[in-house]
C-alpha cells in the first residue's frame, strides 16, 4: 500500500540529484574549462579567426575529388542545423534577463574565441576518421580518443553520453518545444503535431546523412536569412538608439547593471556567467557534436574542413546570437522583467503584423533542423558502440521519440539530457588538449607553410 508514494519519493530524489548535478556541471567549472580551451587553442593555433573569410569562401567550394559522403557545405549546414536552435532565440533572451545587457558582449566573445575550438575538433575528426564496411565515413571525438590517444574506453564514454543527450536535448525536448508553440499560436493538439513531425523526420533521416544534408542545405540558409532580415528590420526601425545600446552592452559587461524597471539588476559576475554559458550552449564549440558530421565531408585534407566547420560558430554566435542580443537590448523590453521566449516575443512584436510570424517560423524551422542534425550525431554514436546493424533501429526509435516528445512534459528528460550534453564535453576537451600538437602540425603543413 505504501509502494506508490515511496516510488514517487525515490523518483523525486533522483530528479533532484540530476537537477543539482546539471546545475553544478553547467556552472563555473565547465564554463572555465571550455572558455579556457577556447583561449588556449586560439593562442596555440595562432588565431585561426583571421582566416574566417577564407573559410567562408571554402564553404561554398566543392571538392569532388576528395573522399567523403557529403559536400563541405552539406556538412556545415547539417552542423548548423543542430546548433542554430532555441539557444539563439530563447537562450539569448535568458542571458539578457538574468545577466543584463553586458551578457551579450560575453556571449559574443565566447563565439569569437570558440571558432578556434570548433576548428580544432573538426580537424581531429577528419584526421582520425575511418571508412565503415558499407563505405561511409565515420569520425568524431570517439575516434580521435581511440586512434589518436589509444583511449577507446574514453571514446566509449563519449559515445554513450552523446546517444543519451541526443534523445533528450536533440530530440524529445525539441519536439516538445514545437508542440507547445503550435498549441499556443495555432491551437493544434500535441498528438497531431507529434504525428506530423514524426512522419517528416522519418522521411528525411531514413535516407541517411545525404538526405539530411540535402534538406539542411535548403532549410538552414532559409531560416537563418529570414530571421536575420527580421532582426535587421527591427534594428533599422530603431536605429537612433542603436549607438547607445552598443555602449550600454559594453559598459554593463564590465560594470554589471543596476536594477531598472522590472529588471532585478545584475553584477559583473552574472553578466559573465550567463553570457558565456548561453554562448557555449548555443554554438556547442568544445562539446564534440559538430565534428561527428565534419568527418563525413568531402575534403582533401583535415585543415580545409576544419576551416569550413569553424564558420559554424561564426554564423551561430558571432552573427545570429549577436543580432538577437542587439534586438532585445535595443527594444528596452528587458527592463520590464520578461524572460526567455516571452522577452523575445515582446521584442519581435515591434515588427508590424508579421513580427510574431517571423519569430514562429524561425523557432519552428530552427527546432526541426536541430532534430535532424542531432539524429545523425546519435546515430553515429550508436554505430560506434554497436556497429552498423544498430543504425536502422536507432532511426526508427528516433522517430517514435519525436512523437512522444511532442505529447509529454519533459523537465526530467531535459535535465538528464542537459547533464549528458555537458558530460560529452569532458572527453572531447581531453582529446583537444592532448592532441593540440597534432592540430599545430596539420595546420602548419596545410595552412601556414603552403596555400590550401
Amino acid at each position: 500500500m505504501f509502494s506508490h508514494p515511496i516510488r514517487e519519493v525515490h523518483m523525486q530524489v533522483i530528479a533532484d540529484v540530476v537537477a543539482s548535478l546539471d546545475s553544478f556541471l553547467w556552472g563555473l567549472p565547465l564554463i572555465l574549462l571550455l572558455f579556457g580551451t577556447h583561449l588556449f587553442l586560439t593562442i596555440r593555433l595562432r588565431f585561426p579567426q583571421r582566416y574566417i573569410f577564407k573559410a567562408i569562401k571554402l564553404s561554398f567550394a566543392r571538392d569532388k575529388e576528395a573522399e567523403g559522403d557529403v559536400s563541405q557545405f552539406g556538412a556545415l549546414t547539417t552542423a548548423l542545423a543542430a546548433t542554430i536552435g532555441t539557444g539563439n532565440i530563447v537562450g539569448v533572451a535568458t542571458a539578457v534577463a538574468l545577466g543584463g545587457p553586458g551578457a551579450v558582449l560575453w556571449l559574443w566573445l565566447t563565439g569569437v574565441f570558440g571558432i578556434s575550438t570548433k576548428y580544432g575538433e573538426a580537424l581531429l575528426a577528419v584526421k582520425y576518421r575511418v571508412k565503415t564496411p558499407s563505405g561511409d565515413m565515420a569520425g568524431g571525438p570517439m575516434y580521435a580518443l581511440e586512434r589518436g590517444l589509444g583511449w577507446r574506453w574514453l571514446g566509449i564514454l563519449f559515445a554513450i553520453f552523446t546517444a543519451i543527450a541526443a534523445f533528450g536535448i536533440g530530440c524529445m525536448v525539441q519536439a516538445n518545444s514545437i508542440s507547445a508553440l503550435a498549441l499556443s499560436t495555432l491551437h493544434i493538439p500535441g498528438w497531431v503535431t507529434g504525428l506530423i513531425l514524426a512522419v517528416l523526420t522519418a522521411v528525411v533521416i531514413l535516407g541517411g546523412i545525404k538526405s539530411i544534408a540535402r534538406v539542411c542545405g535548403v532549410l538552414v540558409p532559409f531560416m537563418a536569412l529570414t530571421y536575420i532580415i527580421g532582426c535587421l528590420y527591427i534594428l533599422i526601425l530603431h536605429h537612433q538608439t542603436l549607438p547607445a545600446t552598443i555602449a550600454l552592452i559594453v559598459r554593463s559587461a564590465f560594470n554589471g547593471h543596476a536594477a531598472v524597471g522590472g529588471f532585478a539588476g545584475a553584477t559583473l559576475m552574472a553578466a559573465l556567467r550567463f553570457g558565456v554559458a548561453r554562448g557555449l550552449f548555443s554554438n556547442e564549440s568544445g562539446l564534440g557534436s559538430a565534428p561527428i558530421v565534419a568527418a563525413a565531408a568531402q575534403t582533401r585534407n583535415p585543415v580545409r574542413q576544419a576551416l569550413v566547420s569553424s564558420t559554424g560558430t561564426f554564423w551561430d554566435t558571432v552573427v545570429v546570437c549577436l543580432m538577437t542580443g542587439l534586438v532585445l537590448v535595443n527594444s528596452g523590453d528587458w527592463t520590464g522583467g520578461a524572460n526567455g521566449a516571452e522577452l523575445t516575443k515582446t521584442a519581435f512584436s515591434h515588427i508590424p503584423v508579421i513580427g510574431p510570424a517571423v519569430l514562429t517560423i524561425g523557432l519552428l524551422t530552427f527546432v526541426f533542423s536541430t532534430i535532424l542534425g542531432w539524429s545523425y550525431y546519435g546515430e553515429k554514436a550508436m554505430e560506434y558502440l554497436a556497429g552498423e546493424r544498430a543504425v536502422l533501429p536507432y532511426r526508427i526509435l528516433w522517430c517514435i521519440a519525436v512523437y512522444f516528445g511532442s505529447v509529454f512534459s519533459l523537465q526530467f528528460v531535459w535535465n538528464f539530457a542537459d547533464l549528458a550534453n555537458g558530460l560529452m564535453a569532458i572527453p572531447n576537451l581531453i582529446a583537444l588538449l592532448a592532441l593540440s600538437g597534432v592540430m599545430v602540425r596539420e595546420t602548419r603543413e596545410y595552412l601556414w607553410d603552403k596555400e590550401l
